[in-house]
């Protein structure tokens, strides 16, 4: 398996976007937090970083960054649970600047923590 993050996976259409945040179910690992919907297409994944804690563009851009990197290193945890007709929007919720090693490791949790709620439901 690949481990990429193309263009087929990524999150872009704004009516999904708004359908995901009014319909959709969440869980966290803060600083993390995951809304998810079921949907009829492939799995697709965003990333979102708020204006409001980070004012500079440039801070905005390095979360995202790290977000779409650590997402895309530990994404074999959904295709292994087989989880394929999803719409995903991660969040950063602190205000702190992060590190890659905190990213990483609260993403893993997050996503172990939704398979394990898409599995109970």
């Amino acid at each position: 398996m690949k481990l990429t993050y193309n263009k087929h996976e990524k999150l872009k259409s704004q009516k999904t976007i708004e359908q995901l945040f009014i319909e959709g179910k969440s869980v966290s690992a803060y600083p993390l937090r995951l809304v998810y919907l079921k949907h009829d297409d492939s799995l697709k994944v965003g990333v979102s970083v708020s204006k409001r804690n980070f004012k500079l563009a440039v801070d905005r851009i390095r979360i995202k960054r790290l977000l779409r990197e650590a997402y895309r290193l530990n994404k074999s945890l959904l295709i292994n649970n087989e989880v394929n007709d999803y719409v995903l929007m991660i969040l950063y919720l602190s205000k702190d600047m992060p590190d890659f090693e905190i990213v990483n490791t609260k993403t893993i949790k997050l996503l172990s923590k939704f398979t394990d709620s898409i599995s109970n439901s």
